[in-house]
């Protein structure tokens, strides 16, 4: 098939800011994209041949969508997936497939699998709502302190909270969650694999993660994780393993602890772009998006080994602040060599939502991140 210039039609369910940034590779290559998000405003509007506004839980919504285009994918998980199984049914390439996205939609389902496969992960117990939880835990059944998920809907730290103690129940949802043991780790690190049907597959370098306290969001992305080469070798067999298993085509973002004891854990995949490779847009040699693209469209595979140092920024909206966005200080950061700002098109910002990202790219690591803290304590979303 002639994806290049030509009548060819790439469907993308989402057109969030992991969309827009797709897009930019699918205008690099002219290759034509239809858009379907529940926003007027969603970001990936702008870049996109056609955008369509509908509820991607629809069923309707989603298969009269698939029903325009050749190859459908997405940049959010949050799709009905019945939709998704019958276009596949009826010939439409959908990648990654339903039967992958049925395993991982549910973090429960996707916790169920993990022990099946033997893929180390974190004890844990499926509930059917909170209130069995807390029946539990008023048991002894479950021991306080634990990580409490919820296993549907969460997404940039919501539907996660840390369980100390019984009053930490008060105002959460009465809904299907799992509660998790708590493990000691050094490090939560990241791999993102990359995989095409034809079964070519490559891995980004293991990545570190540092976390905002509160709002359980990433805030720095670290590339290459400051961590032991034979630790590093692990995480990527384990990431390896883990694709394998779900037999994804496309990206899979293959988050994991470290423990204290240099295991490695899984902690969570997302089947998609994701927020740990946003460096790779100014860092590697070839970005997660476009590898994506490539990806989805069975096209080889490019190098995904980094050219430079690399961390990415999350911009989040700033605490007290709600309304129109104001980028405070961007002239100044802008000045600052080996610094690229990525803003996301939402024209409202609030507490903790995602606005962008900024990368550093530097030869040298820890002159990176000492950028970065710079760029965090300057850059503010407020309105």
């Amino acid at each position: 098939m002639n994806y290049f210039s030509s009548d060819f039609k790439l469907g993308i369910l989402g057109g969030g800011q992991l969309g827009k940034m797709l897009l930019f590779d699918t205008r690099k290559f002219d290759i034509q994209t239809y858009v379907l998000d529940p926003s007027a405003d969603a970001p990936s509007k702008v870049a996109c041949n056609e955008f369509f506004q509908g509820d991607l839980m629809d069923f309707d919504t989603v298969y009269n969508f698939g029903k325009k285009v050749d190859v459908l994918t997405f940049e959010i998980e949050l799709v009905n997936l019945e939709a998704l199984e019958k276009l596949e049914a009826e010939g439409l390439p959908v990648y990654p497939s339903p039967k992958t996205l049925r395993l991982i939609q549910n973090k429960g389902i996707q916790k169920d699998f993990y022990l099946q496969k033997n893929i180390p992960s974190a004890p844990y117990t499926r509930f059917a709502d909170l209130k069995a939880l807390q029946h539990a835990v008023e048991m002894e059944e479950v021991l306080i302190p634990f990580v409490w998920k919820c296993t549907e809907f969460g997404y940039d730290g919501n539907g996660v909270k840390v369980i100390r103690a019984t009053t930490d129940f008060e105002g959460m949802p009465n809904v299907e969650c799992i509660a998790e043991e708590m493990i000691p780790f050094k490090n939560e690190l990241a791999v993102i694999v990359c995989r095409n049907p034809s079964g070519e597959i490559k891995t980004y370098p293991v990545v570190e993660m540092e976390f905002h306290p509160e709002a359980n969001q990433v805030e720095y992305v670290i590339c290459p994780a400051r961590i032991d080469a034979a630790v590093a070798e692990k995480a990527r067999a384990i990431a390896l393993n883990v694709s394998e298993q779900f037999n994804h085509v496309g990206l899979l973002a293959v988050e994991m602890f470290q423990t204290e004891d240099d295991e490695i854990l899984i902690n969570e995949v997302a089947p998609r772009p994701h927020n740990s490779g946003h460096y790779s847009i100014e860092a590697s040699y070839t970005s997660q998006f476009e590898n994506h693209l490539r990806a989805v469209l069975d096209l080889p595979l490019g190098n995904t080994e980094s050219k430079v140092a690399g961390i990415m920024v999350n911009l989040v909206g700033e605490e007290g602040f709600e309304g129109d966005v104001v980028y405070e200080n961007i002239e100044t950061i802008l000045g600052w060599n080996g610094v690229t700002p990525h803003i996301y098109g939402k024209k409202q910002t609030r507490p903790f939502r995602k606005m962008g990202h900024v990368t550093i790219v530097n030869s040298d690591i820890r002159e990176a991140r000492r950028i970065a803290e710079d760029v965090k304590n300057t850059l503010r979303v407020i309105s």
